[in-house]
């Protein structure tokens, strides 16, 4: 059998009017039921949060850490090469000085030779 009564307008507004009302109702209640579960949620998100935040700054510090313990050695193995070419610099100047000084000191050993020569050559002669 058809359903022999009439949808007026009227009738339908305020069952549409009474769908949204239900559909209202059942949302809000869902959503008192759904509050602390949404709360416990976002509580352990906000740990999840502090914990990488936590994670992060321990990260960069030991980043941190590494880099001025790098640069430190950095610096020492400078120092130490600086200081090593220093060393074989004076110890070549030492070597130069003291080679010239046998050169001078030859040198003059044979001018003092030959002078003694030349004056018992002169003293021969005299």
């Amino acid at each position: 059998m058809k359903n022999v009564r009439q949808n007026e307008l009227a009738d339908r507004r305020s069952a549409a009017a009474d769908a949204k009302a239900s559909l209202l109702k059942s949302y809000q209640a869902a959503k008192t039921v759904a509050a602390p579960l949404q709360a416990a949620k976002q509580a352990e998100r906000a740990s999840l949060i502090e914990a990488r935040v936590a994670r992060r700054v321990e990260r960069d510090r030991f980043k941190h850490e590494e880099r001025v313990l790098h640069e430190t050695r950095a610096a020492e193995e400078q120092a130490a090469a600086e200081h090593a070419a220093t060393a074989d610099a004076r110890a070549r100047t030492a070597a130069e000085n003291t080679r010239i000084a046998r050169v001078i000191e030859d040198e003059a050993a044979r001018k003092a030779g030959r002078d003694k020569r030349y004056a018992n050559r002169k003293a021969r002669q005299g």
